[in-house]
């Protein structure tokens, strides 16, 4: 279960993706987005997260494993692009932003809340050895955590701010394409699809 909306002043892209979310109906992959991060050799890196809700007008929240090689990429680097496509609706909606580093007691505060959000068995992953290691046959999966184990360590919050949204609609011919930035007060603006 994601957090509310936020009521505060919203930029104009965001009623934008929650109508395209909403078209998407009850579908998982309505919250699927793909994070591109840059590794520590310079290469590219792709993978799909869950959307846990808005922290503000223009941040959310993702969750990953601290163990993950994702979690260091982006100690090194905080910089992200996401990518959310949501077909339904035929809009691809490209985020970018850079996560955010919180302070202690407030990061702690929100670590805890998106815990308790969980099911048990969305919690189950935090219970799995880490990943990207040799696979053991004798190891352990857990299908799920009770809600009384203990959060652990390496469940990571990604708070994401986000400094440009463009949104791609592949609908009509020719598709629509527009962008707002966060130094430009979030105008929009018209772009070549």
């Amino acid at each position: 279960m994601s957090q509310p909306e936020v009521s505060q002043d919203l930029p104009p892209w965001r009623p934008l993706l929650k109508a395209a979310r909403q078209r998407e109906g009850r579908a998982p992959q309505a919250r699927w987005l793909q994070l591109a991060t840059v590794a520590t050799d310079g290469s590219p890196r792709l993978r799909t997260l869950v959307f846990r809700g808005w922290a503000g007008p223009a941040q959310l929240d993702l969750l990953t494993d601290g163990r993950s090689s994702k979690a260091s990429q982006l100690q090194a680097d905080p910089r992200v692009e996401l990518c959310w496509l949501l077909p339904k609706a035929r809009s691809q909606f490209r985020l970018r932003g850079r996560r955010l580093e919180l302070e202690a007691k407030a990061l702690e505060a929100a670590r805890r809340r998106h815990w308790q959000q969980l099911t048990p068995s969305g919690r189950a992953l935090w219970g799995w050895p880490a990943p990207g290691t040799s696979l053991q046959p004798e190891t352990a999966f857990p299908l799920e955590l009770a809600d009384d184990t203990p959060m652990p360590k390496h469940f990571e919050l990604l708070r994401i701010d986000l400094s440009q949204v463009e949104l791609l609609e592949l609908s009509g011919s020719p598709h629509r394409r527009r962008r707002w930035r966060a130094a430009e007060g979030w105008i929009g603006e018209e772009l070549n699809p």
